[in-house]
Order: structure tokens, then C-alpha cells, then sequence
């Protein structure tokens, strides 16, 4: 959380001692994976912290830091408690929010956008964006001049972003849809008002803003929301025209692409890997460009063209062989060796090829971490399906039940969707007692 009051963090700037801030981040980065958390801290991210802007790290933080520092707490590491920061929300009992922790953490960015724009500009407009409903607008008599926008307001919507995605990662999208497209008309008020302090901060905004209409689109996209999540997409593709933004014109292309071929249309999410692909020819990361030519490798095989997907899953591969690098995207925190593998079983499921494609899966749910719920549950749905189709019945079976063991932590109508196709696959083999057993649980849920 940023302060307009900031006190430098000298005891974590000791921790860094004689590495730069960005050999700091990298350090942070490789502390996170060997804990299975997936963090996008950059040189930024820790100028921040050691200037006092971010007062207590957010939850993956806070373990990344104590797995590096052992013995260490918070305070010790120069950070204010959290009960202290995050104030009254903190002193809501475990209890009440232990049932949807989705719904809680939301709202908290919620709160935060809400009472930056609340205080930053038109009452009226925020109230109609926010959905206030008119009662609170009425009661404004006048609506006063916005201040500037400055590092506050474009840290709230920032930290919204981040929350949308590590909620993702571990329950899922369908319920969280709802709550995060609050924060979302927040972030587009706050655009509007177009009164920052800098042009960094400007642009820091745009590229926030289109960060995190993509992150709703993507819940509205794996809830099976195909119409918003285009909406969302393409609200995200013009604002990072409007931007002259290169990194956010990529991510909303190759999700736009990822959306065109759930929805059957290979053509469009071929342009749009393309396109994205063009976007990031210049920003260094070779990563960014394994995945859009996996979003390639995708339209050509939803296409029936083999050799040409065959070529861009090459393609994909020696591009990602060149490893992580700190011009990656923050986004791009779950793009591992797992989702190599899953996008590449997609393409030969595509293709006809089953029993390929179920390698594939099968090497991506186990090289998945387990603390990423959704992920471990996505891709062992694909394995059951693969598996299904390629006529290897009791298998696809036992990898349906463990989708069945993670669905009261995942709500994905996407991974439900392909449990369902597993099933129906798997009706005509009924009698066998493993199949028997799959199918009388599936119906139960």
C-alpha cells in the first residue's frame, strides 16, 4: 500500500546490501519458485519497498520474504503489521472470511480504488462508476475539483491487478467475476478524470487500467462469459492504442487469440497471435514470445494445418529454451514449463493426434506446482479427456477423480466444462468399475 507520508525502508535496504535493485528482484523471483509461490518482483517493485511506499507486502510476498530471511518478521524486515495498514477491513474474523476468500480480498482492492477516486475527483462519477447507486450522488450538493492523481491511486489499481490473479490461480473464476469488474470501473474512472501528476504516472495508469480489464476478461473467459471477455479484451487493446503501450498490445492479443479459438474462430485467434507477435518484437522477452506463437500454434491446428502448427510449436519451444528474463511481463508469472506442455497437448488434441496430446497433459499436471489449484485442476481435466478419446478408459477415469478431489477449492466452468465432455466420453464404458466410480461422483457434483 503506498503513503503520501512514505519513511524509507532502511532495514530491507540493508538485506540487498551491494546487489543492484534488479539482482535483488531476480533473488526474490528464484525465492518465490523454490516455495511454489509465483511472484513478478522487479527493480520497481523494490525501489518501493525501500523507499517506503509499500508499508506490508501482500500475502505472497510476505511468504517469499520470510522463506528468504529466516528468522526474520515483518517488522524486523523494516514493514508495518498488517493489521495497522490494511485497518478496519484487517479486524474482520477469520471465520466470516474463510468461506469465500475471493469476495473479501476483492473488495479490499475495491475499497481502496473506491476511496482514491472518491477523493480525487467527480463524487457523481464515481459513485455511477462504482455502483453506488444514485442516493450517495444526490446527497452531493457540489461537485468539487479533482485533484491530481498521483502514486496512490495507480498503486491501488496495481495491487487489484496482482490480487485478481493470485485468487485465480487458486479458486478459479466463477466466483470472482462479479466482484472484480468493481475495481475495474474504478481504475477506468480514475483514467478519465485524466488529471495525473506526471506522465509516468499517466502511463503507469493506462497500462494498469488495461492490465486489469484483461484480468476480468480472463475471468469472464474461463467462466464461460465469451461476450464480455471480448469486451473486456478489446477495451484492454484500445487502451493500450490510446497509450502507445507495445507490452499491453501483446497481452491483449494473445489472450484475444487464446478467446478466438475456445470460441471455435481459428482464423481470428491466428491474426491475433500474429498481431501480439509484432507487438512484442522489440521488448526483449523471449518468453512473451513462446507463448504468442503457442496462441499460433493453436489457430493453425484448430485450423487442421499440421505442418504450419507444427512449425510454430518449434518455434515456441526455442524461444522458451532461452529462459526467463527481466524484460518478462509480470503477467507472464504462470507461464512455466506446465502451461508449455498444456497449450502444446491442446494443439494435438486439436490436431486428432489423443494419444500425444495425453503426454502432454500428463507431463503438465505433474510438473504443475500443487499450490496452484486451478492450474493442477485444468490440467489434469485435459489429461481425462485426452485420455478418453484416445481409448484408455480406467485412466481417463482415475485423472477425472482427482479433478473431482480439487473442485471445492476450484470454481471453473471451463474445467467443469471438460469434466462434463470426459463423462459423456466415458458413458459407453460404464461398466468398468473405475469408470463406474468416476461417473456416479461427477453426477453427484
Amino acid at each position: 500500500m503506498a503513503s503520501s507520508r512514505a519513511v524509507p525502508n532502511l532495514p530491507f535496504r540493508r538485506q540487498r546490501g551491494q546487489r543492484s535493485p534488479g539482482e535483488f528482484a531476480a533473488a526474490v523471483r528464484r525465492a518465490a519458485r523454490e516455495i511454489g509461490e509465483h511472484v513478478a518482483c522487479d527493480a520497481r517493485y523494490i525501489g518501493r519497498v525501500e523507499a517506503g511506499e509499500i508499508r506490508c507486502p501482500n500475502y505472497a510476498y510476505e511468504r517469499v520474504f520470510l522463506h528468504m530471511f529466516p528468522g526474520l518478521t515483518l517488522t524486523d524486515l523494516g514493514f508495518t503489521a498488517r493489521e495497522h495498514v490494511r485497518g478496519r477491513a484487517a479486524r474482520v474474523p477469520v471465520e466470516q472470511t474463510a468461506h469465500d476468500p475471493g469476495h473479501s480480498e476483492i473488495s479490499e482492492e475495491s475499497d481502496v480504488l473506491r476511496r482514491a477516486f472518491m477523493t480525487s475527483g467527480s463524487v457523481t462519477m464515481a459513485a455511477a462508476t462504482l455502483g453506488l447507486g444514485g442516493t450517495a450522488a444526490a446527497a452531493v450538493p457540489s461537485i468539487p475539483a479533482p485533484r491530481r492523481i498521483g502514486d496512490t491511486e495507480v498503486a491501488a489499481v496495481e495491487a487489484a491487478v496482482r490480487r485478481i490473479r493470485v485468487l485465480d490461480d487458486r479458486h478459479g473464476a466463477d466466483g470472482l467475476y462479479r466482484q472484480a469488474a468493481v475495481p475495474l470501473r474504478g481504475a477506468y474512472a480514475l483514467l478519465d478524470a485524466g488529471t495525473a501528476t506526471r506522465q509516468s504516472t499517466t502511463d503507469r495508469l493506462h497500462s494498469g487500467a488495461g492490465e486489469l480489464s484483461i484480468s476480468v476478461g480472463w475471468l469472464a473467459h474461463d467462466s464461460g462469459r465469451f461476450d464480455d471477455a471480448r469486451s473486456h479484451y478489446a477495451e484492454a487493446l484500445a487502451t493500450a492504442r490510446v497509450a502507445g503501450d507495445p507490452a499491453l498490445e501483446a497481452h491483449a492479443f494473445c489472450n484475444t487469440s487464446f478467446l478466438a479459438r475456445d470460441s471455435g474462430r481459428y482464423r481470428e485467434a491466428l491474426r491475433a497471435a500474429q498481431a501480439g507477435r509484432g507487438a512484442a518484437k522489440h521488448l526483449s522477452s523471449a518468453r512473451l514470445l513462446s507463448l504468442l506463437a503457442l496462441r499460433e500454434a493453436g489457430g493453425w491446428a484448430g485450423l487442421g494445418d499440421r505442418t504450419n502448427c507444427e512449425q510454430a510449436l518449434s518455434q515456441a519451444h526455442t524461444l522458451f529454451d532461452r529462459g526467463p528474463s527481466d524484460a518478462d511481463p509480470e503477467w507472464m508469472s504462470f507461464f512455466g514449463e506446465p502451461e508449455l506442455e498444456a497449450l502444446e497437448a491442446q494443439c494435438h488434441a486439436a490436431l486428432g493426434d489423443w494419444a500425444r496430446a495425453a503426454r502432454h497433459a500428463y507431463r503438465a499436471s505433474v510438473l504443475q506446482d500443487p499450490h496452484f489449484t486451478r492450474n493442477l485442476a485444468l490440467y489434469r481435466a485435459e489429461l481425462a479427456t485426452d485420455l478418453a478419446r484416445a481409448g484408455r478408459p480406467d485412466e481417463a477415469a482415475a485423472a477425472g477423480r482427482q479433478v473431482l478431489d480439487l473442485l471445492d477449492e476450484v470454481k471453473s466452468s471451463r474445467i467443469q466444462g471438460m469434466l462434463a465432455v470426459t463423462a459423456r466420453l466415458l458413458l459407453p464404458r460404464r461398466r468398468s468399475p473405475e469408470v463406474a466410480a468416476f461417473l456416479e461422483r461427477h453426477a453427484a457434483v
